[in-house]
């Protein structure tokens, strides 16, 4: 099984490393695909370029077994749409079970995903429910979750997509968000992501704020 994991990584912290390491070794995936996106359809361009955001990632996962930084969707133009992605990745792996992995604050609004039907037909749905995260999901999404839900690993890798699986990770409540406004106000965000991610921004000076004469 392959696993599939986006985002904007804008910075990538411990949040999303620490989810996708668990998931990784919980899934018994092959390996973990992380990609980060071009440009997220339903929010602003990220504040680091797909370059520097890109380095972060690499440097993030150097040397740890089973991950894998995949670059297509930033050498793709227009919004990154995770069915784009993922007809892709179905060419390369025909017959293998991706698994794309998906916050349920997310999942409760796939319906607004673009084509969102299709993502059942080219993959597994990995949700990571966080405890300490109360997020109701209603409407056609919670109907399609009850008809695709499985009750194990195993069922995701007797076939190729079709499922929705729950699977709960260490709560790390870490944000970008956060991360970027204490760089801008010269606060230190280490321990909140690796260290050689933090090497990346100060020797490239990304989030800080501008100077005068910038």
């Amino acid at each position: 099984m392959i696993g599939v994991f986006g985002g904007t990584f804008d910075p990538v912290h411990f949040g999303h490393l620490r989810t996708a390491l668990e998931l990784y070794q919980k899934l018994g995936l092959e390996q973990m695909r992380l990609i980060p996106c071009r440009q997220p359809p339903h929010r602003g361009r990220p504040q680091a370029t797909a370059a520097q955001r890109l380095a972060m990632l690499k440097r993030a996962v150097n040397g740890q077994a089973g991950m894998v930084v995949d670059e297509r969707e930033l050498q793709r133009e227009g919004p990154s749409y995770s069915v784009l992605t993922l007809r892709s990745l179905r060419e390369e792996f025909p017959a293998a079970p991706l698994c794309m992995v998906v916050g349920k604050d997310a999942f409760a609004e796939l319906d607004k995903w673009w084509q969102w039907r299709e993502l059942l037909d080219l993959a597994h749905i990995v949700v990571v429910d966080r405890p300490t995260a109360q997020v109701a999901v209603s409407g056609e999404v919670a109907s399609v979750w009850r008809e695709r839900g499985a009750g194990s690993v195993e069922a995701l890798a007797g076939r190729p997509c079709g499922l929705i699986l729950t699977r709960h990770v260490t709560p790390l409540e870490i944000s970008a968000t956060k991360i970027r406004a204490m760089v801008v106000g010269g606060a230190s965000p280490r321990y909140l992501l690796p260290d050689s991610v933090l090497e990346v921004i100060e020797d490239q000076s990304i989030y800080r704020a501008p100077t005068e004469g910038d």
